[in-house]
């Protein structure tokens, strides 16, 4: 019996004819919600053509973990940031004084080379309601876009409920060099917003659901070179898995289901994925 038996996960989904790259996924919460083992779960994805991931720290401890793995691994990088619900409950817990221990611990760590980009840092209105906890993640927001600035680094937005502040920010702040809207949820419309600034716009397993079909004319409306593919995993998994644990091996529904609705070519679609990801954080690891 396979691992994945073993735990209950959604079987591998046929390869792709070419690698793609899962440019935002979370290991190790995958690893403490599915028990699947990191160095599993990579291996997993790599045989079904997920040959590199992009690994998002969204704490100081999860921070720590993607850096490490990121430079154990060539074929991981790191996005590392404070979460803005883990901003807000930090500052609601201990005042700015806690808000601003844990953003010095994520300082230290965003100038390594194994870290491609800030995030996923921005606001979250879905789940913190508290005006002193939304402030607390604007002032945050804030701080993680210096640096993505002061770094070169690329800037990895969640937006939760919060389109308009979201880029009030990000045009007060200025617009860092690159820019990814990560899960994307907006419509078409915002979806032209974000493109206006130079924003890349990466679409995880939600774009699948009947529900979605705001999401699906965003990706019409988005350029095929400024489309990327997340898992967001262990979250957001693709249907027809949808309501099981996600992984990057689950990646190939997503591309698959985007390709058939972009009318693309599936094999330039993987390639077209790939070129998009490495524009938008720089070219790591190899397919060898």
């Amino acid at each position: 019996m396979s691992v994945i038996e073993q735990l209950g996960l959604p079987p591998l989904p046929e390869p792709l004819p070419r690698p793609v790259i899962d440019n935002h996924t979370h290991l190790d919460s995958t690893r403490e919600y599915s028990s699947l083992p990191v160095a599993e779960n990579l291996r997993l994805a790599r045989e079904v053509g997920v040959t590199r991931v992009i690994e998002v720290g969204c704490d100081v401890e999860g921070a720590r973990f993607a850096v490490d793995l990121a430079e154990s691994d060539p074929q991981v990088r790191a996005a590392i940031a404070l979460h803005p619900n883990d901003a807000a409950r930090a500052f609601l817990r201990g005042g700015q004084e806690a808000l601003d221990r844990d953003l010095a611990v994520i300082d230290q760590l965003v100038g390594r080379d194994a870290v491609v980009a800030v995030g996923e840092t921005g606001l979250d209105y879905y789940r913190t309601r508290e005006p002193e906890g939304r402030a607390a993640q604007e002032r945050s927001f804030r701080t993680h876009i210096g640096w993505a600035k002061r770094h070169g680094k690329t800037l990895m937005i969640h937006d939760r409920d919060a389109h308009d502040d979201i880029l009030r920010v990000v045009d007060d702040e200025g617009v860092p060099e690159t820019m990814v809207m990560h899960c994307f949820s907006g419509d078409a419309d915002f979806a032209e917003r974000c493109l206006e600034r130079g924003a890349y716009l990466s679409f995880p397993g939600v774009v699948t659901f009947g529900t979605a079909e705001n999401l699906r004319e965003a990706a019409l409306a988005t350029p095929l070179d400024r489309i990327l593919v997340e898992t967001d995993a262990p979250y957001l998994t693709p249907k027809p898995r949808r309501g099981k644990p996600n992984a990057p091996y689950l990646l190939p529904h997503t591309v698959r289901f985007l390709a058939d609705l972009l009318d693309a070519d599936l094999p330039d679609f993987c390639d077209r994925v790939v070129a998009n990801t490495f524009a938008a954080y720089g070219k790591w690891g190899s397919d060898a």
